[in-house]
């Protein structure tokens, strides 16, 4: 518990007193984020805002979970997990490509950065890379574990050893594609009002921090009752997920309307790919479908829109993703992002729900 504290405390210092820091060093440098001229028209204002703030999100939950991995070594002689360091890859990796796309924009003085075949090629190749590692590191995220396939919680419900070793090493690595991909546009999707998607990262995050915490007090071989979870490094994933809620918390601080500094894909990339990584790590690939609802629901608007007005030559939303379509509708934008936490709140409770109740039917213990 004192290990999770510290990379708390951590965390929310370097977010905290790195931020102002950041935002000076970018304002000096003139890095600020180019809006689009088809958007709304309350957005123009924010013509300027520095972006990149993912940068320190991301220093926040690197250093937050080293200071605890840190302490443990110091105190109980352990070593840095494998798996915490698989998951902060694929964070840091999706990161170092939004940071990518966020310098070409400013540099470019414009609104587009890499191309959508640019952005699409580089997750492809990051994504392998983490598949790739996940298959020969010795923990229990990869396919060769007992727990290989695409799961709800823990348990695969497709197994991808059905059709033999190589197959199902390739469907792993197209599986771990679709989620890398998946994710990390959807919170880039989602980042476009002021808070709205550190608010609703914080959120996502905490709802992981409990469901690492509770497979870590009934990790396989513990002494506790009740179903058991064969999950490596339930720990070292849960002060991540900590790490993470709490660098979203301190950013919100400064990214709330009007935001001093945006996220940008530095950030929302990063904590996307952390987000897809921690439902592969924790066996709940299908569960993570309802905890990060509000993702979800702006992708499949944005999917919906571009679909219909293909077919079609119309709009089904007055803009998507859904946020602005409110927007459109005259509502305030903090009208719309809070709502939208509240959205992302009741999901995170569903799946928390669920998780439990399928812990209690598979301990065999009453709902």
């Amino acid at each position: 518990m004192i290990s999770l504290i510290i990379g708390i405390i951590i965390s929310l210092i370097v977010t905290f007193g790195g931020t102002p820091l950041l935002v000076r060093l970018l304002h000096e440098r003139h890095y600020g984020q180019y809006i689009r001229q088809d958007g709304p028209q309350s957005h123009l204002v924010k013509r300027g805002t520095p972006t990149m703030g993912g940068l320190i999100v991301n220093l926040a939950i690197v250093l937050g979970w080293a200071g605890s991995a840190f302490y443990r070594y110091l105190s109980r002689g352990d070593k840095p997990s494998l798996s915490a360091m698989l998951v902060l890859f694929a964070m840091l990796s999706m990161g170092m490509l939004g940071f990518i796309d966020d310098f070409t924009k400013v540099r470019k003085k414009q609104n587009l950065g890499l191309s959508v075949a640019g952005k699409f090629i580089g997750q492809f190749i990051l994504a392998t890379i983490y598949a790739v590692l996940a298959l020969l590191l010795p923990t229990k995220t990869g396919f060769h574990s007992a727990q290989a396939g695409i799961s709800f919680v823990e348990r695969p419900i497709i197994s991808f050893e059905f059709a033999g070793r190589a197959v199902a090493i390739i469907l792993f690595v197209l599986w771990v594609n679709l989620l890398m991909t998946a994710w990390s546009n959807a919170f880039n999707l989602t980042d476009g009002l002021d808070g709205l998607a550190s608010g609703s990262s914080m959120i996502a995050f905490t709802g992981y921090a409990m469901i690492a915490f509770w497979e870590s007090y009934h990790v396989r071989g513990g002494s506790h009752a009740g179903h058991s979870y064969a999950v490596s490094d339930p720990l070292d994933l849960t002060i991540i997920a900590c790490c993470a809620a709490v660098a979203c918390f301190g950013f919100l601080w400064y990214n709330t309307n009007p935001a001093s500094i945006f996220m940008g894909d530095t950030g929302s990339l990063a904590l996307g790919g952390l987000f897809a990584a921690l439902s592969i790590a924790t066996h709940t690939e299908l569960l993570a479908v309802i905890l990060g609802g509000l993702f979800v629901m702006e992708t499949a608007s944005d999917v919906i829109q571009v679909g219909f007005f293909k077919m079609t030559h119309r709009r089904v939303f007055k803009m998507a993703p859904i946020h602005h379509h409110f927007e459109l509708l005259g509502w305030q934008e903090s009208k719309v992002v809070v709502r939208f936490w509240m959205i992302e709140l009741i999901f995170v409770l569903m799946a928390l729900v669920l998780f439990y109740a399928d812990w209690l039917a598979r301990s065999g213990l009453a709902l």
